[in-house]
Parts: C-alpha cells; structure tokens; sequence
C-alpha cells in the first residue's frame, strides 16, 4: 500500500539528530530544553500524595475544576483578566499540544498563517497537516525585532492567523509594548485570530514584562494562549499544558480535544492544583533562572563565542561570525565530535535554513554542568 503523506518533507528533527550524537560521542548536551537539575521537591511530595491517595482515575476532560480555578485566579492576579476556569481554561498533554489542537480548531484548506522565524519546530507542520500555508517572515537579526511593516504588507485575503511566541524560542527575544500596539492595529484592520505560545511564561529576565495576551481585553477575544506546566515547573517529561481562550474559540478547541485527549495526567493535576495555593509557586522563577543564564554569560566570556543576548526562556544565542565562515550545523556536529559540547544550529528553526552563524545553547542546567560545558569550550580555538 502507498501512503500520500500529509508531511512530505518533515525527517527527524534537529533535537533528535543532536542529542543522539551527544549520546554517541557522550557529549554535555547543552542542545535540547530540558534541565538536568531537580525540580521542587514539595511538588513531587503533592504529586506523590495525590497518587498514594488514590488519585489516579480520569479526571474531567477539559482538566481538574480545582486546578482550572487555580489558573484563573493567577490570571487575574498577573493580568488582571477574569477568565472563566470553566468555559475557557483547557488542560492538555503539553504545551505543544495545546498549540497543535489551536490551530486544528480554526484552520482550513488554503488558509494562511503568518509565523516568524526562527521559529519552534512544530508551527509549520503543525499549519499544513491542517491543509494550511504559513506565511514565512523572517525576525531581524542580530536583536530578532518583528518587522511590522513586512508583516501588513504579506498580509492577503486568506490570512488567518498571526503566531506570536514570547518569551521566543530559540532566541529568548520579548515583546514589547510597541510591539502589542502593532498587533493590535493589525489583528483588528484584518480580522485575525492570534496562538500565543506563552510556555516560558515565568521565564522572563531583567525586570522585563510579560505582555500576555491575557493582559489585552481586545487581543484575547481573538486568541488561543498556549502554557506549560513542565518548562514552568522543569518537568518537561510530565508533558502538562493548557490553553486559555474565549469561550467561542475555547468551544471549538475542546472538540477537537476531546477525541485526541480524554484525559490529561490526574495526579500531576492533584499535585500543580495544590502547589498553585502559593503565588510564590511561580513568582520567583525567573529569578531562579536569570541567575542560570548570568552565570553562564560570565563562563562564556572565556570563549571566543558572541553573546546574543536572552530576556526569557531556557536558551541563549551566541555568534561566532567574528572568527569563521563555518555552517552553523557543520560547527555543531564538530563541537560535539570533537570536543564534546552539543549546541542547536539556528538555522534548522527556518525553513530555508537561514544561517547567520548562530548556535543556540540551554542554560537550564545544573553549575557543574555549566562549568564542564564552558571548560571544553574555552579548548575550542575556532
């Protein structure tokens, strides 16, 4: 039998491509987002609890009621925004999850999507499984800003939808309030719906802001917003998220959810439920981080790599166009070859591959693992 693949052109993914040689060349694997530190140890205490108590069957579909009015409660706290925890709070099996039911949701034949790159890897196949076309333009680098202007003019009758992503991934770039004044100019012109992927949401760095979605009355009628329990809590293998929307857009999710997850992790839902009773739960946790990432940007400067500074997220981007012409994907496999450090090369988060001379690094990892990635680095003479 022949299969007419709906993704013809997606192989393996740079992360599975990377880590696999950090594996085989047992190299530190500074590439792929996850940490290699412990995650809070009373949130596995509640999680252990909630299972030792037999909290372990089916929960509502649409996630644990409790858990859902915790999460309100936090976006009126943070955003001053009253979502209803019924009708527009959703608990789903990870953040990208939650990014691929939201487009699946609205998304039709010949529609077009604007997505700014480099972008995380699932947004274009996640747009044209759905039969959808995404409109491809490019964050200028090196401080990787929207060009706005770019955007109204590729903007057609077909345009649907804008992705935004902020904190970003790979780039650790924010928004800004100019940025949202744009937005909201263009999404109302045009009658766009908007995904927010907001999953480094309490990742945000020097007293900066996170200009939720939520935060907006006039862009969160219009959007899906998309979070993760496991890059805000560092448990990336619980693959928890959620997605707020209005009730509408919230409507059309959960029918596309219900088929695909009746139901998302009870314990871990018990455990995130209770944790959430504190505000000190996610309060500090960019704190914790930025202390990572300064760390690691004062290791780096013993390196002839570039910084190209991050306000959020687990990763941070340095150049290294000052002192070769290498391709950024032949400079990772021979950082991890020959001197046993992983990277990401930026250039797999475009489409065209794009190659700025730019590798991405996580800095999401314990201070001897810094310590020992930044030790083989200084060895690396270019």
């Amino acid at each position: 039998m022949q299969i007419q693949s709906k993704l013809p052109n997606i192989g393996t993914t740079i992360f599975t491509v990377m880590s696999s040689l950090a594996v085989q060349h047992k190299a530190i694997n500074l590439g792929q987002g996850f940490p290699d530190f412990n995650m809070s140890e009373e949130l596995v205490s509640l999680v252990n609890n909630a299972m030792q108590q037999g909290l372990n069957q089916y929960v509502h579909m649409n996630g644990l009621p409790l858990l859902r009015e915790r999460l309100a409660q936090k976006c009126l706290n943070l955003y001053s925004n009253n979502v209803n925890a019924d009708a527009e709070i959703t608990i789903t099996p990870g953040g990208t999850y939650a990014i691929y039911t939201a487009l699946t949701s609205v998304l039709n034949k010949g529609d077009e999507v604007i997505v700014f790159e480099p972008a995380y890897d699932s947004y274009i196949p996640n747009i044209e499984v759905n039969g959808a076309v995404p409109i491809l333009i490019s964050l200028q680098y090196p401080n990787y800003n929207i060009p706005w202007d770019e955007v109204r003019a590729r903007i057609t009758s077909k345009t649907k939808m804008i992705m935004l992503n902020s904190p970003h991934n790979p780039t650790g770039m924010v928004l800004s309030e100019n940025d949202i004044a744009e937005l909201k100019q263009i999404v109302q012109q045009y009658n766009l719906f908007i995904l927010s992927d907001e999953v480094y949401e309490h990742l945000i760095f020097d007293n900066k802001q996170h200009l939720s979605m939520l935060k907006y009355p006039e862009l969160f009628e219009r959007s899906f917003v998309c979070f993760s329990f496991g890059k805000t809590y560092h448990c990336t293998g619980w693959k928890l998220g959620y997605c707020i929307a209005p009730k509408a857009l919230t409507n059309e999710f959960r029918k596309i959810h219900q088929f695909n997850c009746f139901s998302c992790n009870s314990p871990m839902q018990v455990g995130i439920a209770a944790y959430l009773q504190n505000q000190d739960a996610y309060k500090n946790l960019g704190k914790e981080l930025q202390a990572k990432r300064d760390y690691f940007r004062t290791q780096m400067q013993q390196t002839p790599f570039k910084l190209l500074p991050s306000f959020g997220s687990y990763f941070e981007c340095y150049s290294y166009e000052h002192f070769s012409n290498e391709s950024d994907f032949d400079l990772a496999v021979r950082l991890t070859k020959d001197y046993g450090i992983t990277t990401i090369p930026l250039s797999s988060f475009y489409n065209n591959k794009t190659d700025n001379k730019v590798l991405r690094f996580c800095f999401a990892k314990k201070q001897e693992t810094l310590d020992a990635a930044v030790e083989r680095l200084i060895k690396f003479k270019g």
